[in-house]
């Protein structure tokens, strides 16, 4: 299923960010695999988009596969931005606390996964859909607070003494957190499709 080729994408994208985010001699090479993963769910996604229109039957509504699919490319692409503006930046090194944001997207990733590996049977998988949709939900509130406290640092840190590093902090620290918006993005459409058919 084109759906489960994506989301496995996605856990790649996002193992590869969480190895960018140790930095180390191979963040070159684990910052292409993000824009690798990145290129191929694009491909992914089309295959979705035009799937859709030649098929007269769809699991759920064509809206709602669409919306979806392109739901969860927002959350590669956002991957892709963030290695973009690492390479931008030329960071070497980041704080723990950005370490930590991803480890949150990648269990974000990871949960978005087993998501959608139970879509074909959401009904009887309806109670575990809950769950793990709230379950990321909870995670990108652990981002926020992952998100403020790295400002709070950096601005303790360098806010008066290197406005330069204020700004580039604060520019990451932005665009890790809206990786996982954008999880939770898809957390929330697969909530509106749950309603819809259950």
């Amino acid at each position: 299923m084109l759906f489960n080729r994506h989301a496995e994408l996605l856990v790649h994208g996002a193992e590869a960010l969480k190895a960018v985010l140790a930095g180390g001699e191979a963040m070159a090479q684990n910052c292409a695999r993000v824009v690798q993963y990145e290129t191929q769910a694009d491909q992914v996604t089309l295959e979705v988009i035009q799937a859709v229109r030649r098929t007269f039957i769809t699991p759920f509504e064509r809206g709602d596969i669409t919306d979806l699919i392109s739901l969860m490319d927002d959350a590669v692409d956002q991957m892709r931005q963030t290695v973009k503006a690492i390479g931008l930046f030329e960071l070497r090194e980041f704080d723990p606390l950005m370490q930590q944001l991803g480890d949150v997207i990648l269990q974000s990733a990871q949960k978005t996964a087993e998501i959608v590996g139970l879509l074909s049977t959401m009904k009887k998988e309806a109670d575990r859909l809950h769950v793990l949709t709230q379950e990321i939900r909870q995670l990108e509130e652990h981002s926020d607070e992952l998100h403020d406290q790295g400002l709070k640092r950096i601005l303790q840190t360098n806010g008066r003494s290197d406005a330069m590093a204020f700004i580039i902090g604060s520019a990451m620290y932005e665009h890790l957190e809206k990786v996982v918006d954008r999880f939770e993005n898809v957390a929330n459409r697969i909530s509106d499709i749950l309603t819809e058919h259950l």
